[in-house]
């Protein structure tokens, strides 16, 4: 059984959600990411969610994109993201899903890009900007290499095409819960439970649900419908917070997962 599958599969066993926690590679500099890492996984997520730092994030709101920007100017490449996930896995078993853009993997070559992050330890790949339409050379080379596919959901996706996105996910269905870009939002967006259900409808994959969640409040209430919560602009929040004095970041972030993590456990 691969690590995402066990991963949805613990926390099922355990009546809870699975805690999904989004970071930047490489923000703000490599020493403290790895540090960062290691962190949120020692306090409790289930799944790694690393974004792969872009020039242009397009479906990312003000929080990841100065994050991106922390990672590049620190001289973050291809090459330091897979290192990265090699150093994590010197130390930690937690699933660790790529959330990355579709040039990035392209211009490295789709064939080679998979096999190195499989090759480093990644277990999984959103490709934000990949329809299921054109995903056929990605989908195939995740395949040969043993990588899930993760696709997006999002409020405006017709039924119509729910079943042909599930098709081509084998990891688990991320649900966008909003529209725009990612961000800290001050309330839960509307019709959860609903869209959650619609989706399951059309697969029997893990349904993780993000966007705008940072409370422990909120992670309670999509707990309590979703398989999976995905928290990532709140824990990027206290990375830019400890800028000035970086060997804080670590510790707060474990106390925030760990608060967070408190919210996924069900009645």
């Amino acid at each position: 059984m691969g690590r995402i599958k066990e991963a949805f599969r613990r926390a099922g066993a355990q009546n809870r959600a699975a805690f999904v926690a989004y970071l930047c590679a490489g923000d703000p500099d490599f020493e403290t990411s790895l540090g960062a890492c290691l962190a949120v996984a020692a306090a409790g997520a289930d799944i790694l969610e690393l974004g792969v730092p872009f020039s242009d994030p397009l479906a990312d709101g003000l929080t990841n994109q100065l994050a991106a920007q922390r990672a590049l100017g620190s001289g973050m490449t291809c090459a330091r993201v897979f290192e990265l996930v090699r150093r994590i896995r010197e130390k930690s078993e937690v699933p660790i899903v790529f959330y990355t853009y579709y040039n990035l993997v392209f211009s490295n070559g789709v064939e080679s890009y998979v096999g190195r992050a499989a090759a480093a330890g990644v277990d999984g790949l959103l490709i934000l900007d990949l329809p299921p339409e054109e995903s056929a050379e990605a989908d195939e080379a995740c395949r040969r290499h043993g990588v899930d596919t993760v696709c997006i959901v999002a409020p405006t996706t017709p039924d119509s095409r729910l079943g042909r996105i599930a098709a081509a996910a084998t990891g688990f269905i991320y649900y966008v819960s909003r529209e725009g870009v990612t961000g800290v939002r001050d309330s839960l967006a509307k019709g959860i439970p609903e869209a959650v259900a619609r989706i399951r409808a059309h697969t029997a994959l893990p349904v993780a649900v993000g966007f705008g969640i940072s409370t422990r409040e909120q992670v309670a209430r999509v707990a309590a419908h979703a398989d999976g919560v995905v928290v990532g602009s709140a824990l990027v929040n206290l990375v830019r917070d400890g800028l000035g004095s970086r060997a804080g970041i670590a510790p707060a972030l474990t106390g925030r997962v760990a608060e967070l993590c408190g919210g996924t456990a069900r009645p």
